[in-house]
């Protein structure tokens, strides 16, 4: 195996781990702030990818369904939060049986709605192609997918570190309780939280959907994902969220390509180490 081999494995896992960022993100900040356990989350960003197609199919154009797409799914998402979350508290047992109930129902209204075939997402030309340098062949939308991770990373790290809203989201992880003693509307804050979860979600369902394709099953197959990016960065964790999506969309990658026979043990038993080690994740908080 040479260089150009290692290069493009690691490419391949970066930019993985990129859209691994936009979907494990808002589950770490759902977890953080409101201590959910929301099986649901892997419907938002195959919700996100379909929502997205018939947006292109009415409209011709890929850039107006990411935001279009995004803000349909936050919608369902706050709904969800608001009607039926909302009311059962903080049971924990309780929230799984409902979020899994939600996946089921959602899995099933998009196969009555788009059927059951494999769909596919056509980015626009100028994300197409491949970029050549040094002998690497670099897909561009793959780069592209890099970018806007960081982008959505950098512009949600300064929402919570520099604005009001963020001191208040971030107390919220710390100390609900407190939070509320100091006269943070913590409903405010998690009904915001929740909403923004599924807006990354359904973003990365989009951007995702050019390269893995939509289909039925989707969901619950990139939702082990998205949990093993929260239990290695940590819950309520941005930071976390990027070096954990970053390290399973590696070692997913590579396992894949090195050991397929076992790549399912190769990428979660080290999750289960640090489970066991930090139950908090490597930058959660105690």
């Amino acid at each position: 195996m040479d260089a150009n081999f290692w290069l493009t494995q690691l490419f391949n896992g970066l930019s993985y781990g990129a859209l691994l960022f936009l979907l494990g993100a808002g589950l770490s900040l759902i977890f953080g702030v409101m201590r959910i356990v929301n099986l649901a989350h892997g419907s938002y960003f195959l919700l996100g990818g379909y929502v997205a197609i018939s947006v292109i199919k009415f409209t011709g154009s890929w850039l107006l369904a990411i935001p279009v797409a995004a803000s349909v799914v936050a919608l369902l998402g706050l709904l969800m939060e608001r009607l039926f979350l909302r009311q059962i508290g903080f049971d924990a047992l309780r929230q799984v049986l409902l979020t899994v109930g939600f996946a089921f129902l959602f899995q099933q209204a998009a196969l009555d709605i788009w059927g059951g075939e494999n769909m596919d997402i056509k980015p626009p030309d100028f994300v197409s192609g491949t970029l050549v340098t040094s002998g690497l062949h670099l897909p561009i939308y793959r780069i592209f997918m890099i970018g806007i991770a960081a982008v959505i990373g950098i512009a949600l790290w300064l929402a919570m570190e520099k604005t009001r809203m963020g001191a208040a989201v971030r107390a919220t992880v710390d100390d609900a309780e407190m939070a509320r003693g100091v006269g943070i509307d913590t409903s405010r804050i998690s009904m915001f939280i929740f909403g923004l979860g599924a807006f990354l979600a359904a973003t990365g369902g989009v951007i995702g959907g050019a390269f893995l394709g939509i289909y039925p099953g989707l969901d619950f197959q990139i939702l082990p994902l998205a949990f093993a990016v929260v239990i290695i960065g940590g819950m309520g964790s941005l930071g976390g969220a990027a070096v954990g999506a970053l390290v399973v969309g590696l070692a997913d990658n590579l396992d894949k390509a090195l050991f397929p026979e076992i790549s399912y043990f190769t990428l979660y038993a080290p999750m289960a180490l640090i489970l066991a080690w930090k139950p908090t994740g490597l930058f959660g908080r105690e």
